[in-house]
């Protein structure tokens, strides 16, 4: 169950992110931006001053781990991925994510 439920934005970013490392294997926090940002056509944009806090709270819940090395530029970067506590944490999110877009789409239908 949700434990953060007062902030919707918050649990989308957590999907979000989740969701990217899910799939991307790992990643650092400029990766993880910019593959949000392509995967929706430049709809989503997340930015440093949001991404960070989100992935440093996750990290401290246990949702993904990070390991420091050297990016494509040869700069040191922090790299994320998830962990099996995460991928529970994605799946209670997408279940989260389901029922409240589908509770938002009947209000829309029949209001």
């Amino acid at each position: 169950m949700r434990d953060n439920k007062k902030d919707q934005l918050l649990g989308t970013l957590d999907l979000l992110v989740l969701r990217t490392l899910s799939t991307g294997g790992t990643m650092h926090g400029y990766a993880i931006s910019e593959r949000i940002e392509q995967i929706s056509k430049e709809v989503l944009r997340v930015e440093a001053g949001s991404l960070y806090p989100a992935l440093h709270r996750m990290e401290e819940a246990g949702w993904v781990k990070s390991t420091w090395d050297l990016s494509d530029n040869n700069r040191r970067a922090r790299f994320y991925t998830i962990t099996a506590g995460g991928r529970r944490r994605l799946a209670d999110e997408e279940e989260h994510w389901t029922k409240l877009t589908s509770a938002v789409a009947r209000v829309l239908r029949h209001a």
